[in-house]
């Protein structure tokens, strides 16, 4: 069922030149069950020239014409869901429905990038003398690079190479090597859609050793990397050494607040949903819920209630709610985190052990009493982990919110109009959500600041990072 994986290089699927490949194991049974082609120097060499060649000739492909083999793809992707979607269960984990909707989901991206790239208009600027024209004209960047992560196989890669295509860029995609089989079975929809060969390339391999060869590369014009932001920090340095574009989507921390005016229930139901959705290893998860004193014992009877409710089990199961985390690194990364806050005082109120001895399996967790000098409220947790704390006033969910130097996602609960407003205007963050979880929509920016990164993966921003601007000044002879 599982494939064995190739790279896609100049529109042909080999293996790597050397031979080599990866193993790729099902994290809910700790078995092998396939590999992938190991992509090394010569086959980057490869895959930049095939780049090169397929930018100067996808840049000449008009907006409305790139638009419909897009939109033929996002088609494809439709079609082919019930079968690519296991796929991303056996060798991500999360549960089966959760990957097919990210499919799903996949194609609405497609599309609306298909279009929005349509009308990446330029401009007339009113000359100062008769005769002379001034025009402002938006062209492709060039060749991409783009580096994405195994939590969301597909969706990370989607906007990136989305946001390529529609603006007549080529790319080379480094997928993860732990799941490489969906984001292959995504571009195989766009080559199969008739884009031409040279225009979209896949690699896989050692992560430093492909972005420290690609992103300096002449070829290479632009880069976007979705990950940590230790990672996300030395690439951005490696891409501003060679002057090169970057879309940086890092990690977060992100602060849940709820106010004592608000649906207590509907928050706690709303973000226990959201917390372990993908085990929560999601740079958006809501990872401190701060709750005002007087509705704070309430919030966390509910909170509790819905976390025990998660059934925990094999993504390829029906009624699994949580599947294991992706790999054995995040088991010792959330023992190392309860750990280190339970020294501190933290009190565990359910979870907090792994499940079993097979598996990445973990029970969903909550922690009170957290101090602020334990590691997990300063590090992104990235797993089933939950944080709630009380607070007093206003300003002192200000200060808390935005005490770290992460700046991705923000949520908050009031039925004030006046608390959202001012909340909305306090937090630092790229995004936030008030009364409802409203973020990574096509159409919408996606993004953060501070160490959370910079630039956009969603909206029309997002576009903007693949385009560069030209201004063109003409007189009359």
């Amino acid at each position: 069922m599982y494939p064995n994986v190739s790279l896609l290089i100049d529109g042909q699927w080999l293996p790597a030149a050397s031979g080599r490949t990866l193993p790729v194991v099902n994290p809910a049974s700790d078995e092998t069950i396939g590999t992938v082609a190991h992509a090394e120097r010569a086959d980057l060499d490869h895959a930049l020239d095939a780049a090169d060649r397929g930018f100067r000739v996808w840049r000449k492909v008009s907006a409305y014409d790139r638009s419909k083999l897009m939109r033929k793809a996002a088609d494809l992707l439709r079609e082919r869901a019930d079968a690519i979607a296991p796929l991303m269960t056996l060798e991500q984990g999360k549960p089966l429905p959760e990957a097919k909707g990210e499919v799903l989901a996949a194609a609405d991206v497609i599309d609306w990038f298909a279009e929005e790239g349509r009308r990446t208009y330029g401009r007339v600027i009113p000359a100062r003398a008769e005769g002379i024209y001034q025009l402002v004209i938006k062209e492709p960047v060039g060749p991409v690079a783009a580096f994405t992560p195994w939590n969301f196989p597909i969706n990370q890669v989607v906007r990136k190479l989305s946001c390529a295509l529609a603006t007549g860029c080529s790319i080379i995609v480094k997928a993860p090597e732990e799941t490489p089989a969906s984001p292959a079975e995504l571009i195989r929809c766009f080559v199969d859609a008739g884009v031409p060969a040279g225009v979209i390339n896949l690699v896989y391999g050692v992560p430093s050793e492909i972005s420290e060869y690609l992103i300096p590369h002449p070829v290479i014009r632009k880069m976007s990397f979705t990950g940590s932001t230790a990672i996300g920090k030395q690439l951005a340095a490696l891409a501003g050494l060679h002057m090169k574009r970057a879309t940086m989507e890092l990690g977060g921390h992100a602060p849940a607040i709820v106010f004592d005016d608000a649906d207590v229930d509907a928050a706690s139901r709303m973000l226990a949903g959201a917390k372990y959705r993908n085990a929560g290893q999601v740079c958006v998860s809501p990872t401190r819920m701060l709750v005002q004193e007087r509705v704070y014992e309430q919030f966390v009877e509910g909170f509790l209630r819905h976390t025990k409710a998660v059934k925990v089990g094999d993504g390829m199961e029906a009624g699994t709610t949580m599947g294991p985390m992706a790999n054995p690194r995040r088991i010792t990364a959330m023992e190392a985190f309860i750990g280190d806050a339970t020294q501190r005082g933290a009190t565990v109120r359910t979870g907090g052990n792994r499940i079993g001895n097979k598996g990445n399996f973990f029970e969903p967790t909550v922690l009170t009493d957290v101090p602020k000098d334990a590691r997990v409220l300063h590090e992104e947790p990235f797993g089933p982990l939950a944080i709630i704390t009380p607070f007093g006033s206003f300003d002192d969910v200000v200060v808390e919110a935005t005490r770290l130097p992460y700046g991705l996602a923000s949520y908050a609960y009031t039925r004030s109009a006046k608390t959202a407003n001012a909340i909305a205007a306090a937090v630092e963050s790229g995004m936030i959500s008030i009364n409802h979880h409203g973020l990574a929509l096509p159409e919408v920016p996606f993004g953060g600041v501070k160490d959370s990164g910079y630039g956009s993966e969603g909206g029309l921003e997002a576009l903007e990072g693949y385009l560069v601007t030209k201004f063109v000044t003409q007189a009359g002879i």
